[in-house]
């Protein structure tokens, strides 16, 4: 059944709810705890991503606005910007808030809104919403917009045996996500064990200059391993470690743009390029391998692009600042990064953890009237601790299995991805039926 989506708010069957505005809820109601407050920037394709600075609302504004009181099976839209992108509330996310930069869809149980959420994120619907969406510069949307928006309605039980399908693929995407923040999270659990709390394994040279050799492998701080006051961090480091500034780390190298008016510099397939709108694009992987675009030979020679080996750190330095990834093969990037490239002494996945860990410290030091940068000079000569090269080593070696099973998790990600879009059209227009 061809209708729109203005016709089902008619018969009752569907309603929009847009985000509140500055009137109703201002920022110095926003809360570091409760419930997320969900706008554009939140919303992926098909999915929500929580960010360290997304608003939050406390019970008290949920119970004064609960219009905006996201339910499971609620359908979000960004109101501006990325208008064609929308993500579907599961039922561990009832409760969210709605943000002023969202519009809301609720059906009733007429209609399936998993179907709908696949529906609403297919190639054809996002060129509409795009194309419809009202501003030249930033487009945006509103519910007249909306109420045109073009659908192809089959009835509720294939509606549900098409959502079943391709909501397989996404619990199993899911699941693999969830296997990949325990695997992340192991692996900050060690390195803040060893190079925050100083707790790292007392080796047997350590335990017998303490007199101690029954020590040997028992957490160095807590088994009162000898700390020194460093005047040049202005606090106490396990003795034997030094004083150093990120540049130690690895080389740090900077990105350029090729002359986005030469077509010939730029193509789908060659060196991958990439922007910090990738790696947003990318959040919650530890890896990445290609961007939204690659760059011609021509292109690498004209910007003078520097190629950056598999295991370069990729951090965004502005726009904003902090957006990691270790690079899982040779990539380049715009001039919006500073990538650290491995030296011997310390790993991808050391040099990574280190600045996630110091990344608060990074930031602080960033500078910028309009939007904050950190310049290549001042992020070397940051501040940090530096432990001895056979620690590092022994961390790399423990989290290496964690951090290659997070790759292959990612990659096989990327692979019911592909597959799940690649149905995704043919099952809304009927060329793959499900029995």
């Amino acid at each position: 059944m061809k209708t729109t989506l203005g016709n089902l708010v008619r018969d009752g069957s569907a309603d929009y709810q847009t985000g509140p505005f500055g009137t109703m809820l201002k920022a110095s109601e926003y809360s570091s705890e409760g419930s997320p407050l969900i706008s554009v920037g939140e919303i992926r394709e098909g999915f929500f991503t929580i960010h360290d600075h997304t608003p939050r609302v406390c019970e008290k504004i949920k119970l004064k606005l609960p219009q905006f009181v996201l339910e499971e099976g609620d359908i979000v839209f960004g109101r501006k910007g990325a208008i064609n992108r929308n993500a579907i509330i599961r039922k561990s996310q009832a409760g969210w808030f709605l943000g002023s930069d969202g519009i809301r869809l609720r059906l009733t149980d007429k209609h399936d809104p998993g179907f709908f959420s696949y529906f609403l994120r297919t190639t054809m619907i996002g060129r509409w919403l795009l194309s419809n969406g009202q501003g030249a510069i930033m487009p945006s949307l509103n519910q007249k917009i909306l109420d045109r928006l073009p659908l192809f309605l089959p009835s509720k039980s294939e509606q549900q045996r098409i959502s079943g399908v391709l909501s397989a693929l996404d619990a199993k995407i899911e699941l693999n996500n969830r296997i990949n923040e325990e695997l992340e999270g192991m692996a900050k659990l060690l390195y803040d064990y060893w190079f925050v709390q100083f707790d790292f394994p007392i080796t047997a040279a350590q335990a017998a200059a303490m007199g101690k050799p029954h020590l040997k492998g028992k957490p160095y701080r807590a088994s009162g391993g000898k700390m020194i006051y460093n005047e040049a961090l202005k606090r106490e480091i396990p003795e034997g470690w030094m004083p150093g500034n990120l540049e130690k780390l690895g080389k740090i190298v900077g990105g350029s743009t090729p002359n986005t008016k030469k077509t010939e510099y730029f193509c789908k397939v060659g060196t991958p390029w990439i922007t910090p709108k990738d790696l947003s694009d990318n959040s919650g992987n530890r890896f990445i391998d290609r961007g939204s675009m690659c760059v011609t030979s021509e292109g690498i020679k004209a910007a003078s692009l520097k190629l950056l080996p598999a295991g370069t750190v990729l951090m965004s330095s502005r726009a904003p600042i902090g957006y990691l990834a270790i690079a899982r093969n040779p990539v380049t990037t715009n001039q919006g990064f500073k990538s650290f490239v491995p030296e011997k002494a310390f790993s991808g996945d050391y040099i990574y953890s280190t600045l996630k860990h110091f990344m608060k410290l990074i930031k602080a030091n960033a500078s910028g009237s309009t939007f904050k940068e950190i310049s290549g000079g001042t992020l070397k000569a940051v501040r940090i601790h530096l432990p001895p090269v056979d620690l590092v080593a022994e961390f790399t070696e423990r989290v290496s299995s964690l951090s290659l099973q997070q790759s292959l998790l990612e990659q096989q990600n990327q692979q019911l991805t592909g597959l799940r879009d690649w149905l995704l059209p043919m099952l809304m227009n009927g060329q793959v039926t499900v029995g």
